[in-house]
């Protein structure tokens, strides 16, 4: 069975969201196979739970110190903050290629990650729910949504992100970041990010015994997106929903 992988590098924050939605609607209407989205944003950035208020999980006033852009997602789950040092992946596929209880699925898709890491001499584990960490340390957490006939699941990879401005900009960090580490941490160096996608497009591979061949977003993909991220994603009304 072969799945897709898109592989779009750097993207502007709300065109990434806004391309994740895209790929989900074009997957729910079966013209693109399940696909596996890699890229980083080009600016450093919140990305919103959709059901979070943003006052009470962002710093503002840090969050405009450091030029650090907002958007809100379409899963849910917890703010997080990402910037040039992170990959983020995001799997979408039908339902059926997942287990249906949303923990057994957090852990199959999890799992690719640490077969990613494993792949890079490191000994991860899985923490329920939806959190990879190496030695009690979280270096990957994800965030889940189903809809219609999709599961989409994204998450981050700290490759060599900037800790001290992830704990300013968000409320739930405020305190020592030692609950968190990187690649870069773990390693001892920076890993190149083309060596850290390889391991982790082998590690989905094996966590669902999938191949997967290197494609794009199809003209009506992109267009979607274009839509969204002009219409909602850049949005202060969608960001600033709550």
């Amino acid at each position: 069975m072969k799945w897709r992988l898109v592989d779009s590098d750097m993207l502007a924050p709300a065109f990434s969201a806004a391309c994740d939605e895209a790929i989900l609607v074009a997957r729910n209407e079966e013209k693109v196979p399940n696909t596996l989205h890699l890229y980083r944003r080009n600016a450093p950035t919140i990305s919103m739970g959709h059901f979070e208020r943003v006052k009470e999980v962002v710093d503002l006033e840090a969050a405009s110190r450091h030029g650090v852009q907002i958007v809100r997602r379409m899963s849910g789950g917890s703010a997080i903050y990402t910037d040039q040092g992170q990959i983020i992946y995001s799997l979408l596929i039908d339902r059926a290629s997942a287990p249906g209880d949303p923990v057994r699925s957090f852990e199959m898709v999890c799992r690719g990650i640490v077969l990613a890491l494993e792949g890079l001499g490191l000994d991860p584990e899985f923490k329920p729910v939806n959190d990879v960490q190496i030695g009690g340390k979280k270096i990957s957490g994800s965030a889940q949504l189903r809809r219609w006939g999709v599961l989409a699941q994204h998450g981050s990879l700290l490759v060599d992100t900037d800790l001290d401005i992830m704990c300013e900009v968000l409320k739930a960090r405020k305190r020592p970041r030692g609950d968190m580490t990187s690649l870069r941490e773990e390693l001892g160096y920076v890993p190149d990010m083309e060596v850290v996608k390889t391991a982790i497009v082998r590690g989905f591979s094996s966590a669902f015994g999938v191949e997967f061949e290197r494609g794009d977003l199809t003209e009506e993909e992109r267009d979607l997106a274009d839509k969204l991220e002009k219409e909602k994603y850049s949005s202060p009304e969608h960001t600033y929903l709550r």
